[in-house]
């Protein structure tokens, strides 16, 4: 890490979107649990990440533009925008009020396709292939460990003083994260445009078309993800069977950010051991095995420690994944290529949150959770069984490094 912070301009950067992510892990989660409370309905919650993740759905069109505009312009304005579109949140009084909250979800869910992929061109311009994992880390490690205080911050501040200053924290550091990645020196490499609008917009989509591994690891991601939606429409049904608060999702989500913080610290460690593909996929089969501890819980205390175990698996999970993406990828297609893929998994998330919040009224949540765990599984095994060859080559090759002929 002391190398990766020796890079000029990254040290500013981990700053700005640190920040940032600090609001996010108060906010997110205040979102459903204001409905929640406002509706007493656990499939209208559920609702409120399905409008997180919509915007997805349009990503292609986000992507076009994260590729011909200055990655660095696209964060400091993406930021002072999301800061304005939180505050309309101080006027939420009611159920009434409800469609506030999703609409306000909406515009969050926008700045999830655009920042990201605008950080993932950026920080290919400012660091070098070998260190990206190490960024990618980092950054998986402060994010989940926000996790340890930022969800019981927001939900002590939306019991105690109500939603609307969650809203203003939120504004406010979103205004700090423009204010600090505004003042980053960076020279970026601009691509003369000599395609048109439609070509670009397809451009992302063709480039994962025609690239193996990513192609698969998508394939399995995407089978995967096709179920965690449900996770965010059962778990007020879980706390419900435990007899705990809606509140109590923010000791559920710090549990989670224990597990996430040792992810995080060891997902570079993982990658470069065990190669992209092959950390990925061992991060399903924590995450499947963390549901399974769920769903055979007899207290709330073993559900925790599920929340732990799950937490551990997503670092190793999407860092491993956001590196393969960023080295396989060239630099004036990484916007499209980041964009296109949150299409190709936003949209089984967005299809996942919808059926979630039907299924929560029909099934119990031990029932839902087999679901999740199974259909994980199967995305786990999807990507071994097609990428076992480059699963291979990673392992031989790490073991070269590691034990060289004399």
């Amino acid at each position: 890490m002391r190398k990766l912070f020796a890079q000029p301009g990254f040290p500013r950067l981990f700053a700005g979107l640190s920040t940032s992510m600090l609001g996010d892990s108060i906010m997110l989660l205040v979102l459903s649990m204001w409905v929640k409370t406002l509706t007493g309905s656990n499939a209208q919650a559920g609702l409120t990440f399905f409008f997180m993740v919509l915007p997805a759905l349009g990503a292609p069109l986000l992507g076009v533009w994260v590729d011909r505009l200055p990655r660095k312009g696209i964060l400091v304005w993406g930021n002072f925008a999301s800061a304005l579109a939180v505050l309309p949140l101080v006027l939420v009084r009611d159920a009434g009020d409800v469609w506030l909250i999703w609409v306000v979800a909406f515009l969050y869910g926008v700045s999830f396709v655009v920042l990201p992929a605008a950080v993932n061109g950026l920080l290919k311009e400012l660091l070098p292939e070998d260190l990206l994992v190490d960024a990618n880390s980092g950054l998986a490690t402060i994010k989940e460990g926000y996790r340890l205080f930022g969800p019981l911050v927001g939900a002590a501040l939306f019991a105690t003083a109500g939603g609307w200053l969650v809203a203003v924290i939120d504004a406010v550091t979103f205004a700090l994260a423009g204010l600090l990645i505004a003042t980053l020196k960076v020279h970026e490499e601009r691509v003369a445009v000599q395609s048109t609008f439609r070509e670009d917009v397809l451009g992302g989509v063709r480039f994962l078309a025609g690239e193996r591994v990513l192609r698969h690891v998508l394939a399995g991601l995407a089978i995967s993800i096709l179920v965690i939606g449900f996770f965010e429409s059962s778990i007020y049904a879980l706390l419900d069977a435990f007899d705990r608060p809606p509140t109590f999702s923010g000791v559920f989500v710090t549990c989670q950010g224990v597990g996430a913080i040792l992810g995080g610290l060891t997902a570079s460690r993982a990658v470069r051991r065990l190669g992209e593909v092959a950390t990925c996929t061992v991060g399903l089969v924590v995450l499947a095995v963390a549901t399974v501890i769920c769903v055979i819980a007899p207290t709330i205390t073993v559900v925790l420690i599920g929340a732990a175990v799950c937490g551990l698996g997503l670092p190793w999970t999407f860092v491993s994944f956001t590196t393969l993406m960023q080295r396989r990828s060239p630099g004036h297609l990484i916007g499209r290529v980041s964009t296109a893929a949150e299409v190709l998994l936003s949209t089984p998330q967005a299809i996942s949150l919808a059926l979630g919040s039907l299924l929560v009224s029909l099934l119990s949540y031990r029932q839902i959770f087999v679901v999740i765990a199974t259909v994980i599984m199967l995305g786990a095994i999807q990507i071994v069984l097609t990428l076992r060859d480059q699963i291979r080559q990673d392992l031989t090759k790490d073991e070269e490094l590691v034990s060289p002929v004399a």
